[in-house]
């Protein structure tokens, strides 16, 4: 969400600030839907001023027995409150007309986000890793999953296309990656872990930017509840309408979680295998900080995320996003992109997005900075969430990359403890 008053302040900052969206401007019409908010609400306390003046004349009208003048004044008190009716109902609907309006634009650029239309325009910051040489051909985890366990055909039985049933080795294997990551974030990287619903109401999806312009790709419950995209909408809004203290920032906090997602205007695309399915696991990085440690907040859930990586020896890049390809709610995002050998290529497995004010705007989360130790008055926090990474898709990279011939797949080093010592899934049985 924007303010109105930044805005005001520098109109052809925030029109270009659109212009690197591919927006076309909309200070104008912003600022003219202020004014007819402020212009009617200005009139209506002018009008309440009158009311008053008027309503005393009555009293000492009615005193001095001048009942002519008494009745015209009650007439004008009468056409007063007419009139303020009619100023409210049109400033409230300004009011709602400006918040849509405002609510529909996506965050600004950071000014050092490289502009671009789409993913062509992104930039590559870093390689780790190299990706390992075969002595034979690698497969796609949709060619080598099957016989692992992982059962695509159940899961399109059960439920329909872009589902999957795991079963055996595999089923574990992606348990132990969950697990893995989730220990990880807890114990070494300083995330608090957490459990939340996976249903949210209308104000914790509207909170972190899904809501109004992305319904659609989100499934609703018949009582009007959210199936999370992902668990940064209920972990971002644990702190929404509320007043932090400065000393209790920053917030980090983790949660391993199904997710659900319509993936409406992905039709034929990553049809097969488990790269885009509408049932999903996710560990989610969130952090809650002031403006001040934004930065250092959204490197540090980075190099967290990284570390997953490197502890399962992925080879993988990061990108920073341009402004074409960024998501709605974001300032500033990297993609981390874990090599697939099947597929001969990159491909995302994590965000990590900082969002500056623009969510803890719609949420109404603030926290009270303490200067020279004394508190002043309350600022908006900035909210930064990443994936940590996405279990299904880690999934798919561990199979490809720890592939064998005779298409089993030797389990990471680190992942062996979850396996019970297990260091190869084969063939189920």
């Amino acid at each position: 969400m924007h303010d109105i008053r930044a805005i005001k302040d520098d109109p052809a900052a925030f029109d270009a600030g659109l212009g690197k969206r591919g927006l076309a401007p909309q200070a104008a019409t912003l600022l003219q839907l202020d004014e007819a908010r402020r212009s009617r609400i200005s009139e209506a306390q002018g009008l309440q001023t009158r009311r008053n003046e008027a309503s005393k004349e009555i009293g000492k009208a009615k005193a001095t027995k001048d009942e002519a003048a008494a009745q015209a004044l009650m007439a004008e008190v009468a056409g007063l409150k007419d009139r303020m009716a009619v100023l409210d109902k049109d400033a409230a609907e300004a009011a709602t007309a400006l918040d849509q309006a405002l609510a529909a634009l996506p965050n600004l650029p950071a000014d050092d986000v490289p502009a671009g239309e789409d993913e062509d325009g992104n930039v590559e910051q870093k390689r780790w890793g190299t990706p390992r040489a075969f002595a034979f051909a690698a497969r796609d985890h949709a060619d080598i999953g099957p016989a692992l366990g992982l059962d695509f055909e159940a899961g399109a039985r059960l439920s329909g296309a872009r589902f999957t049933v795991l079963r055996g080795g595999a089923a574990r294997l992606h348990r132990a990656l969950g697990q893995f990551m989730l220990d990880r974030h807890t114990s070494e990287n300083g995330y608090a872990e957490t459990a939340t619903p996976v249903m949210v109401r209308d104000e914790a999806m509207f909170g972190t930017g899904q809501l109004p312009k992305f319904a659609e790709d989100s499934f609703r419950t018949t009582d009007g509840r959210w199936l999370i995209p992902t668990a940064e909408v209920s972990l971002t809004n644990l702190v929404r309408e509320q007043i932090l203290a400065e000393t209790a920032l920053p917030i980090r906090l983790t949660a391993l979680t199904q997710c659900f997602r319509s993936e409406a205007g992905a039709a034929g695309r990553d049809t097969r295998g488990l790269i885009r399915q509408h049932q999903f696991e996710k560990v989610e990085l969130v952090s809650i900080c002031t403006a001040e440690q934004a930065a250092d907040e959204h490197e540090r859930m980075t190099r967290a995320a990284e570390g997953i990586l490197e502890a399962l020896n992925l080879p993988y890049r990061r990108m920073l996003l341009c402004d074409g390809d960024m998501g709605f709610s974001a300032r500033r995002t990297y993609d981390l992109e874990v090599w697939l050998p099947g597929q001969d290529r990159y491909r995302e497995i994590s965000s990590c997005s900082s969002f500056g004010e623009f969510q803890a705007r719609r949420m109404d989360a603030r926290y009270r900075p303490i200067l020279a130790g004394v508190k002043g008055n309350t600022a908006f926090v900035h909210t930064l969430n990443g994936s940590g990474l996405a279990v299904g898709r880690t999934l798919v990279a561990v199979i490809e990359n720890y592939q064998e011939e005779d298409g089993s797949v030797t389990v990471p080093d680190v992942l062996r403890p979850y396996m019970g010592g297990i260091d190869r899934i084969g063939a189920l049985a």
